[in-house]
C-alpha cells in the first residue's frame, strides 16, 4: 500500500470501512492526504485518535466523506449556520431501486456488510441538547417526496450522523439522522434480527460452524438484486430561528440512475462528494491538518456549487 499511495496528493478509502483504520496509518506514514467513505462511528473515532500524528506529518484525513456520512453532513452543517438557533435538525436518507421487485422492497446499492452494520449499531442522536444512543430501526415514521415517491417510512440507523451531533452539540436541541426504505422493510430486518440472522455468534450444523451473519449477508447478495435502475431521496429538514423568528426549511433532492453516464443514484451521491473533498485536499482548499470532521473543513458554498455542476441539485421550501 505504501509503495502505491506515495507521492500522491490525495488517498480515497472507497474499500469497507474496516480497512480505513489501516489506510489512515499508511497515509500518516507517506505523508499522503487521505478521505474515505467512512459509514462507522467506531472506526472514525480510532482515525481521530491520530489527530497529532497526522499533524506532525502535515496531511489531513478526512473520514466519511460519501453520501451518509458525507454529503449531508457537510450540508446540514453549512445550513444550520444560517440560523441563530435550531431546536430541531432531521437528516432522512435513502437509496431505493425505482421498481421494487422483492418482499424487503430493496436492491443492493452499496456494500452488504455496510448495510448490516447501519442496521445493528446504535444511533447517535441529539436530544434536548444531550448526545444519546438509540437503538436502531426505532423511531420510525412515515413520510412523503415528490411523485411516485409518496409512501415511505423511516426509521434510526447507525453511522449516518457521525461528528455532526459532537460538532452541534450546543447549536442544536435536537438531531436525528433516519434512512429511508419503502413501507415493510423495517419489520422485515426486525424479523431477521429476532431470529439472531445478523448474529456473529458461531453456530453449529452439521460438523460446521456457520456465523449467521456472513450467511445472511451471503445470502442477501445472491438474493437481492443489484443492477436495476435506482433512486435517491434526501431530505434536511431544519427548525430554528432566523433574527428572530420562527422559520422552518426543507432541502429536497431526489437523484436517479443516470443512463447517459450509466451511473447509478448512489453512486453519483457517494462518488461525487468524496471526489470533491479529495480535489479540495489535492488543490489546497482544505488547509486544516490532523484528522478532521468533513462538515467542519469543507468549505460549504463550494461544495454546494460543485455539486450542482454534477447535476445534484436540492429543491428549498418553507
Amino acid at each position: 500500500v505504501l509503495r502505491t499511495i506515495q507521492n500522491s496528493d490525495c488517498v480515497i478509502g472507497s474499500t469497507t470501512y474496516s480497512h480505513n483504520l489501516l489506510l489512515t496509518r499508511a497515509c500518516i506514514q507517506a505523508r499522503t492526504n487521505f478521505c474515505d467513505l467512512g459509514g462507522n462511528i467506531y472506526v472514525v473515532e480510532k482515525q481521530r485518535s491520530l489527530d497529532e500524528q497526522a499533524k506532525k506529518a502535515g496531511i489531513t484525513v478526512v473520514p466519511d466523506c460519501g453520501l451518509a456520512p458525507g454529503m449531508v453532513n457537510v450540508l446540514a452543517y453549512h445550513w444550520v449556520k444560517e440560523f441563530q438557533s435550531v431546536e430541531h435538525l432531521k437528516i432522512r436518507v435513502g437509496g431505493l431501486p425505482r421498481k421494487p421487485q422483492n418482499r424487503l422492497n430493496y436492491q443492493l446499492v452499496f456494500s452488504v456488510e455496510g448495510l448490516i452494520n447501519e442496521y445493528l449499531e446504535d444511533a447517535v442522536i441529539l436530544r434536548d441538547g444531550k448526545k444519546q444512543m438509540v437503538p436502531c430501526l426505532t423511531g420510525e415514521e412515515t413520510l412523503s417526496f415528490a411523485r411516485p415517491f409518496q409512501k415511505l417510512e423511516a426509521f434510526c440507523t447507525s453511522g449516518g450522523s457521525s461528528t455532526l451531533p459532537e460538532t452541534l452539540s450546543g447549536k442544536v436541541r435536537n438531531l436525528d439522522y433516519k434512512t429511508i426504505r419503502y413501507p415493510g422493510h423495517s419489520q422485515l430486518i426486525r424479523l431477521l434480527m429476532d431470529l439472531s440472522l445478523f448474529s456473529s455468534k458461531p453456530v453449529r450444523l452439521g460438523k460446521q460452524k456457520v456465523i449467521p451473519r456472513q450467511l445472511t449477508a451471503r445470502l442477501l447478495t445472491e438474493y437481492l438484486p443489484s443492477n436495476q435502475p435506482d433512486v435517491v431521496l434526501i431530505r434536511i429538514q431544519i427548525e430554528g430561528k432566523k433574527k428572530g423568528r420562527k422559520t422552518k426549511t426543507v432541502y429536497d433532492c431526489i437523484d436517479y440512475y443516470d443512463r447517459k453516464s450509466k451511473l447509478t443514484a448512489m453512486q453519483r451521491t457517494t462518488g461525487f462528494p468524496v471526489a470533491i473533498i479529495a480535489q479540495m485536499l489535492a488543490e489546497g482548499k482544505i488547509r486544516e491538518k490532523g484528522v478532521m470532521p468533513q462538515e467542519i473543513v469543507v468549505p460549504g458554498d463550494q461544495f454546494v456549487g460543485e455539486l450542482s455542476k454534477r447535476g445534484i441539485k436540492f429543491r428549498v421550501r418553507k
